[in-house]
């Protein structure tokens, strides 16, 4: 008898739909999404570490190597030969894609997106690329999450939920960190927080640390353990480093967009390469410390090693407090460029790590300089900057305060930072959200109308399909027909009361309502002598079908007070929109998405 798994797996399912509740069974899947996270994250962490140990180690191990530079380039490069020639497909840019699939995909993510990242990520961290692994793990295991949900006909709401556990498991497991990996899904792909939502995200990170406790152990990413307590005396300082790292997300947004438009300007993929890989060579030849995602650099800070970070065979005998200082300053601005060059010429990463990395060091560089200049009389704890300086970076750039604040606090093993961290955190998003209204990761996808918010109201109008509300069952006139025309072709052979008027290319150029020519369509000496040039009116206004959002289409119903509204693509007539049928899709979309 010849074993059919597929067969088998169906009736697993069935036997599980039947057994079990839908809450039951979502837990269920959540516990086994927080599994495949997991692996993910410990897949990927492994093949990166093996990249790097072939390549001769970190940046310190490979100081003396000569060629080590021209790492990055040779990465970039086979990632592109990879996409290009095996793939034959774009991989897209990490927690973004994710995001377009919940708003455009209807929560599916497509096939290749399961192991795309596993490849392209070790291969660009591991030749040098300054990014990190976290967005990788987290598209990897998200598309995991949609193929089995796609098995197991999930809804959308479930489908979309089943992301944000994989999301959460996947920062779980990387950072050992349960806490702050729900909060992550929760602020950065707007679930709901609700009891439903809140209990497979809880065994999806429990499931996933729990995969990583079996690999690795207790070992973590990153080490530190607090030693001074937080000083009330020393709360100015937080709100002066919240102010500071306000200024650097936005900095640091700003170089990442800057990056990416010059890069979009290149029509060939292999000169983009080329040049990002020549630019990410000339860095690391410079300072070998931005070499992959930098938890290294990180950790020597934290434990106040800075002498092991600011090592540079430029600065040789150079040893004075404030050239520590400079030289740290010169690796955030370096840092910045390397991350935007890595992602922006091709490299799969994501701006996780590069962002605690950046924090990390103004963090330390703030507080070397209050101890510097003597403005209290004990020193502060460098160290404590240091992590509250990457909350604060983290807050202000990828808009999470909360995965920040939660983040720093579990990986130190303790609450006795959590003022600190709260007061910068929430300062620096608060400045940056002023000026830089969505995050990396969500500015195109708002710029294009694609993105879902906590906003019910609007998640709702932007998952909507524009496609499944037009109607094109409306007899079509020509501006060269005449009332006995229209009355033959349009009113006796149509059950609607508005016509469409197009010209001989079928542009639009009007509307003709029944009310309108009622008193005179029986009228059959008027036949010859009215036309519908004389008889049609402006439409009330237009949708554009290339340019108009759900958003936008709302808001045209809701200020001209019309019932049907006529959509044009390039000018030419394509259908009507009617007030009732998108309400009533509204409302069959807020069914699905609800959990």
């Amino acid at each position: 008898m010849k074993f059919n798994l597929s067969h088998l797996l169906t009736k697993v399912t069935n036997w599980l739909e039947k057994s079990l509740s839908k809450q039951q069974l979502l837990i269920l899947i959540s516990a086994i999404v927080g599994l495949l996270s997991g692996l993910v994250a410990v897949l990927l962490k492994n093949l990166t570490y093996l990249i790097q140990s072939l390549l001769g180690g970190g940046y310190i191990s490979n100081y003396h190597n000569a060629y080590y530079f021209v790492f990055p380039l040779i990465g970039l490069l086979l990632v592109y030969l990879f996409s290009k020639y095996i793939l034959k497909k774009e991989i897209g840019q990490g927690i973004s894609t994710t995001l377009y699939a919940i708003s455009r995909r209807n929560g599916f993510m497509r096939k290749f997106q399961n192991y795309a990242s596993l490849i392209t990520a070790p291969i660009t961290l591991g030749f040098g690329g300054s990014a990190g692994l976290e967005a990788p793990t987290v598209v990897s295991s998200a598309a995991l999450s949609t193929s089995f949900s796609k098995f197991l006909n999930l809804t959308q709401a479930s489908r979309t939920l089943m992301i944000g556990c994989a999301a959460a498991g996947a920062m779980s497991s990387i950072f050992q960190a349960p806490i702050a990996g729900i909060i992550f899904a929760i602020e950065i792909f707007s679930l709901d927080l609700t009891l439903v939502s809140m209990i497979p995200l809880l065994v999806a990170s429990v499931s996933s640390i729990l995969t990583s406790y079996f690999f690795f152990g207790s070992d973590i990413i990153l080490h530190t353990q607090l030693g001074e307590a937080f000083e009330i005396s020393d709360v100015p300082f937080y709100i002066a480093l919240g102010i500071f790292t306000a200024f650097a997300s936005i900095t640091f947004t700003k170089v990442y967009i800057y990056t990416f438009k010059r890069f979009k300007t290149f029509k060939s993929k292999f000169n983009k390469i080329i040049v990002g890989g020549l630019i990410l060579s000339g860095i690391l030849f410079l300072v070998p410390q931005i070499y992959g995602e930098g938890y290294s650099t990180i950790n020597e800070l934290l434990a106040g090693n800075h002498e092991l970070v600011t090592k540079n065979k430029f600065l040789q005998g150079w040893d004075m407090t404030w050239m520590v200082i400079v030289f740290l300053l010169l690796l955030i601005i370096f840092k910045m460029i390397a991350t935007s060059v890595t992602i922006a010429a091709g490299g799969i990463g994501g701006i996780f790590a590069p962002v605690l990395f950046i924090g990390s060091m103004i963090g330390h560089c703030y507080g070397l300089v209050i101890n510097a200049l003597g403005i209290t009389k004990v020193p502060v704890s460098v160290s404590q900057f240091t992590l509250v300086g990457m909350a604060g970076l983290m807050a202000g750039v990828m808009h999470a305060p909360l995965t920040a604040i939660f983040l720093i606090a579990e990986i130190t093993s303790g609450y006795s930072l959590f003022v600190p961290l709260m007061i910068t955190a929430a300062i620096s998003y608060g400045i940056t959200s002023r000026f830089q209204p969505n995050s990396v990761y969500t500015m195109e996808l708002a710029e294009r109308g694609d993105l879902v918010t906590h906003n019910k109201d609007q998640a709702v109008l932007t998952l909507m399909d524009i496609q499944q509300v037009i109607e094109d069952n409306f007899k079509v006139l020509t501006n060269d027909m005449n009332l006995e025309q229209i009355v033959n072709e349009g009113v006796i052979k149509s059950n609607r009361n508005i016509f469409p008027v197009v010209d001989e290319n079928h542009i639009f150029k009007g509307i003709i309502l029944l009310d309108d020519i009622r008193t005179i369509m029986f009228d059959q000496s008027l036949y010859q002598e009215m036309t519908v040039i004389e008889l049609m009116q402006k439409a009330p206004d237009i949708i554009e079908m290339n340019e108009c959002k759900m958003k936008d289409i709302m808001k045209k119903f809701q200020e001209t007070g019309a019932w049907n509204l006529p959509v044009v693509k390039d000018g030419k007539y394509v259908g009507f929109i009617s007030k009732s049928k998108l309400l009533t899709a509204y409302r069959q979309k807020l069914i699905e998405v609800t959990v």
